[in-house]
């Protein structure tokens, strides 16, 4: 269907933006990725013997965790509606001996599997590790609507699930190999709702040491970035009237949102590097030929620290309240209906681990600093990495030019050629485990890092209650 306009044909069809951009990044992370330094660690983590232990689970696991990320990438189920994705994840768990429990902490999909440790365990060379710590690895198994696993958490699901199992696997051949205590923690609906925050309030991570988990990505990084986010709800509030007969009757709530829309979009010239804030109309009147007396915006704004997520809630605040002024209109502001993202922190001491089981595989990691800086997406995980110490790393699937939330890369997260990937990660999270239980250095060197940045965070009370400060 087309359009003449001055003698120009319109088509229907959006012109296709351009790649420029992205082929630049790809060059240069080609380019960085030849420059950067090897990541190293000065500890010694888990004995060569367990290590291989856990390679050859991991490998021998492949048919099973591909087959599982498979199912999870078909089913393709929305946050907190993962009904079968948790039940087909808890039948893998199940097929090999280990239970779970579903439904916990509040959550109907979230669930949690457990290795105890043996008494008396130590790691296979005879030095004493940490029998009485926690780690937990993290699952995510929810989809996008209309793109499905575009952020390719069926491959997150599937690479914590064969870690696990590579771990309890270890621990069935030999029980003082494995010391500590390891949960599988599946947390439900990341995308939009925030489930490991739900999770944290509930209690899930009480008494956790660490939490790791891997993210699908276009490049291999030990320490990406992901920033924070709010999501905040402007509702304007005017005065109906008949839009031809007597508009001096009435106060326009659409023009109010559509003023503060335009506000917000000159912020963004003022806004560090980085930062985002994006939003759509959420409600703007009925009929033209009635003033609208409602209108309703919904924006999700970004920092990269805590400090500056603040600063630019304040900013949007304000814009908000100084329309409705302009404007004669009311104005609600909302923040947080749904818990808010923070930044990520990662541990430096667990993910130069991650790293250096990544190279054992074949992979060369690089820190963020090596990288293009070219992320600007946010996840609930930074809640988490701000309570206790973690790693989210990213490992490659997929060119580097392929975003993150598109129907490209869920072409990759699906694909059979992303197995080899999948194992990879599953390797890298059990060794960094092991590394953590069997080495008492390294957990020492873990707190001393997370206490260094700042330690723990009371994350619940960070922006108070429904207000930006």
């Amino acid at each position: 269907m087309t359009s003449a306009t001055h003698g120009v044909r319109i088509g229907a069809r959006p012109t296709t933006p351009s790649t420029l951009h992205l082929d630049a990044v790809a060059r240069e992370a080609e380019r960085l990725a030849g420059a950067a330094p090897p990541i190293s660690s000065p500890h010694e983590g888990a004995a060569p013997e367990l290590r291989a232990s856990l390679a050859a689970a991991v490998d021998e696991l492949a048919p099973t965790l591909g087959a599982l990320s498979a199912h999870l990438f078909a089913l393709a189920e929305p946050g907190f509606a993962e009904v079968k994705s948790a039940a087909a994840i808890a039948e893998t768990l199940e097929a090999r001996g280990i239970r779970s429990e579903l439904g916990v902490f509040g959550l109907p999909t979230a669930f949690v599997a457990e290795l105890t440790a043996a008494p008396g365990a130590s790691d296979l060379s005879g030095a004493p590790g940490a029998p009485g710590s926690t780690i937990a690895l993290l699952a995510e198994y929810d989809a996008l609507p209309g793109v499905g696993h575009a952020c390719g958490h069926n491959f997150i699901a599937a690479a914590s699930v064969g870690a696990f199992l590579a771990l309890a696997e270890a621990r069935r051949q030999s029980p003082a190999s494995v010391p500590g205590r390891v949960l599988l923690i599946g947390t439900p609906a990341e995308e939009g709702g925030n489930g490991k925050e739900l999770l944290a309030r509930a209690g899930a991570f009480d008494g956790v040491d660490a939490a790791v988990m891997a993210h699908p990505f276009g490049a291999d990084l030990a320490d990406p970035v992901f920033i924070g986010r709010r999501i905040v709800r402007i509702v304007y509030h005017g005065v109906a009237a008949h839009a031809a007969a007597a508009p001096f009757q009435g106060r326009n709530a659409l023009d109010a949102a559509a003023l503060n829309y335009q506000a917000v979009g000159l912020l963004r010239q003022h806004l560090p590097p980085g930062d985002r804030i994006h939003g759509v109309f959420v409600d703007g009147g009925a009929r033209p030929n009635v003033v609208p007396e409602r209108a309703e915006l919904e924006y999700y704004v970004r920092s990269h620290e805590i400090a500056t997520l603040r600063e630019l809630s304040a900013r949007v605040d304000d814009i908000a309240h100084g329309i409705a002024l302009a404007t004669g209109t009311g104005v609600e502001v909302v923040w947080d209906p749904q818990p808010f993202s923070l930044p990520i922190r990662h541990n430096g001491p667990l993910a130069a681990r991650w790293a250096l089981a990544q190279a054992e595989r074949g992979r060369r990691v690089l820190r963020a600093a090596d990288a293009p800086d070219a992320q600007a997406a946010s996840t609930d995980f930074g809640n988490i990495s701000q309570r206790l110490p973690g790693i989210h790393p990213v490992i490659a699937i997929a060119p580097p030019e392929i975003a993150l939330h598109t129907r490209e890369f869920a072409e990759y997260a699906g694909s059979p050629a992303s197995l080899e990937a999948v194992t990879d990660a599953a390797y890298g999270l059990a060794a960094t485990v092991a590394d953590v239980l069997a080495d008492a250095d390294l957990l020492a060197a873990v707190r001393a890092d997370f206490e260094a940045a700042g330690g723990v965070v009371d994350v619940e009370r960070m922006f108070g209650e429904g207000a930006p400060e």
